[in-house]
């Protein structure tokens, strides 16, 4: 299932990730800082929504309060829940 997102509070301005029984691919992001994203995007391949959130989830930017990576654990557990509800 292809899952959007648009990301609060950071310079990414959408996120775009394939989930299927739990498992994240194919994660790409629309502005922010190009390299890490990409980066970051290839680290996460093939784990779980789950994983993701652990490890990403309160990862903060600068004076930020959140994250692209922290954004990014929390469209995977949107993506997860509509998923599940599909």
């Amino acid at each position: 299932m292809r899952f959007e997102y648009t990301p609060k509070g950071v310079c990414a301005r959408k996120i775009e990730l394939d989930i299927e029984n739990g498992i994240v691919t194919g994660v790409s992001f629309s502005g922010g800082c190009n390299g890490n994203l990409k980066a970051v995007s290839k680290l996460v391949e093939g784990k779980t929504a789950d994983e993701i959130s652990e490890i990403l989830s309160g990862n903060t930017c600068g004076f930020k309060s959140t994250s692209c990576a922290d954004q990014l654990a929390k469209a995977v557990m949107e993506a997860k829940e509509a998923e599940k509800n599909a």
